[in-house]
C-alpha cells in the first residue's frame, strides 16, 4: 500500500474513534463542564459510570484565581466510591425506601463522627453521643433530623441510631438531599461517609482515609456542595 494512503486511512481512523488530534487542547476539568457547582469554590463530584453501579469515584476540587474566566478548577484529591445497593435515582423524583442515591447539586450543612473530627476540620462538627438517633419517619415532627434523644413521635424501627454504625460514621459529611424544606417519602439521611462492608442504603462512602483527608480539605467559607450523577445520559452529573 502507497504511504500516501496508509496516511489517509489513519486519520480516517482517528476520526471515526473521536480521538483529539495530537497537540490538540486538553480537556475540561469536570466542574467546569457542569451546568451549576453550587457558587462556591469547593467542589465534591460523586460519578458512576450509570443509574445501575453501586461504585464510581469521589472528586474533590478546588476554583482557583478569578478574573473574567472565573478562575480554573483544579483537582485536590479523588478516591474510589459507593453508592447504593440499587443504583441511582434522580434526586427530584426518588423515593424513600429504595436504597438508592440520589443525583443531584446539593449543599453540605455540617460534619458528624463517632470519632473526633481529623485535626485542621473547619466545618462545625457533630459528636455523636450514645442517644444521637437520626429520624427517617414520615409521621415524625423530625423527619430528615438529628435527634437527641430520639423523640416519642419518631419510632426506632424508623431511624437510624448513629453511633450503633462504628466504621461507617466514625466521620461523616451531611448532604443536603431532601434537608432543608423536606418532602416526606423522598428520603432522609443521606451522608458522604466511610466505607461499610459493600454498597450503601442511598449513601455515599469512601474509604476511611479519603473521609479525613475531605474532612481536613472543606472549609464551610469556600461554600462547598457536592454533585452526584453519571457519567452520561438523563442524570448526566454534567447537568448539575
Amino acid at each position: 500500500m502507497r504511504p500516501g494512503l496508509v496516511a489517509v486511512l489513519v486519520s480516517a481512523s482517528l476520526l471515526v474513534l473521536g480521538a483529539a488530534p495530537a497537540g490538540g487542547p486538553a480537556p475540561r476539568p469536570l466542574p467546569a463542564r457542569m451546568a451549576d457547582t453550587g457558587g462556591g469554590t469547593q467542589l465534591i463530584t460523586a460519578v458512576a459510570p450509570r443509574t445501575g453501579s453501586t461504585e464510581g469515584r469521589v472528586t474533590w476540587w478546588d476554583r482557583r484565581g478569578g478574573g473574567r474566566d472565573g478562575g480554573r478548577w483544579v483537582k485536590a484529591g479523588s478516591a474510589p466510591a459507593r453508592f447504593g445497593a440499587n443504583g441511582l435515582a434522580d434526586g427530584a423524583t426518588r423515593e424513600q425506601g429504595t436504597n438508592t442515591t440520589p443525583t443531584g447539586l446539593y449543599d453540605l450543612p455540617y460534619a458528624f463522627g463517632i470519632r473526633a473530627a481529623p485535626r485542621g476540620t473547619a466545618y462545625r462538627y457533630r459528636p455523636v453521643r450514645q442517644d444521637s438517633w437520626w429520624c427517617q419517619d414520615n409521621a415524625s415532627r423530625a423527619y430528615n433530623r438529628w435527634t437527641e434523644p430520639r423523640p416519642a413521635d419518631c419510632r426506632a424501627a424508623e431511624a437510624e441510631h448513629l453511633i450503633t454504625y462504628p466504621a461507617q460514621y466514625a466521620h461523616a459529611l451531611v448532604v443536603g438531599f431532601n434537608y432543608h424544606r423536606p418532602v416526606r417519602g423522598r428520603g432522609a439521611g443521606i451522608f458522604l461517609h466511610v466505607n461499610g462492608r459493600g454498597a450503601t442504603a442511598g449513601c455515599v462512602s469512601v474509604p476511611a482515609e479519603a473521609m479525613r483527608r475531605i474532612l481536613r480539605w472543606a472549609d464551610p467559607e469556600d461554600q462547598p456542595h457536592i454533585a452526584i450523577g453519571t457519567s452520561g445520559g438523563a442524570t448526566a452529573i454534567t447537568r448539575y
